[in-house]
């Protein structure tokens, strides 16, 4: 039996992230065995100094190696914000370490080359840009990046109201389709969204980071 271990940073994580999302995995991956560790402070402290800082880097790899030590084979990390933080202890750890949005910069670089980041969270652009541009510079490829932030919508989402969340990301989302190759969704807690057919791909983090780590494990 494989050991996934999954670090979150919101106090809905259950909602958003693992009942969509993780549950549906490890019910198609019985040799898996998931535990969770969140720590929203993660979040509202990237928030807060507006990027990660040595302190919340200290605090991420302090849960790595406790679930290396606990026996993970892996560990997923399924903030975008933070994704700076996974990369600077990803040397210092024993076991494979990704974050969630991996494998979906690498299919908006693949997809075209003036690429749409939309988010919900001024710190979500910032941070996904910085992994398709390195996926971009390892596939030899030029790319435009486009960030928009449906201001106010995250706040709107945990507080319980998505009617009103995915009405202002939809807005944002139609505007940003008239002018990009494709759309990249910044945050997992954006992936639930349903939306009109657009003239674009809009690539939505979940199912494939939890693929790729799976093969990381293997």
């Amino acid at each position: 039996m494989k050991k996934l271990f999954t670090i979150n940073t919101i106090n809905n994580f259950m909602e958003l992230i693992y009942d969509p999302f993780v549950k549906p995995f490890a019910e198609d991956n019985k040799d898996i065995e998931v535990v969770n560790i969140m720590d929203d402070s993660l979040l509202s402290d990237t928030r807060k100094h507006d990027g990660i800082t040595p302190e919340i880097t200290s605090r991420m790899l302090f849960y790595a190696k406790a679930a290396e030590e606990s026996g993970a084979d892996g560990i997923i990390v399924t903030c975008t914000s933070v994704n700076q933080a996974t990369k600077s202890i990803r040397p210092l750890l024993r076991i494979p370490i990704i974050n969630i949005e991996e494998p979906v910069a690498e299919q908006a670089v693949q997809a075209g080359t003036r690429i749409g980041i939309l988010a919900t969270l001024p710190t979500s652009p910032v941070a996904i840009a910085r992994t398709i541009r390195e996926k971009a510079e390892a596939a030899n490829k030029p790319i435009e990046l486009l960030p928009e932030v449906a201001e106010g919508a995250f706040e709107v989402l945990c507080a319980g109201d998505r009617e009103r969340h995915d009405a202002m990301v939809n807005r944002a989302l139609a505007e940003l389709a008239q002018k990009v190759d494709c759309i990249v969704f910044a945050q997992i807690s954006m992936s639930l969204l349903e939306h009109d057919p657009l003239p674009v791909p809009v690539f939505k983090i979940g199912r494939s980071g939890l693929e790729r780590i799976k093969e990381y494990m293997a």
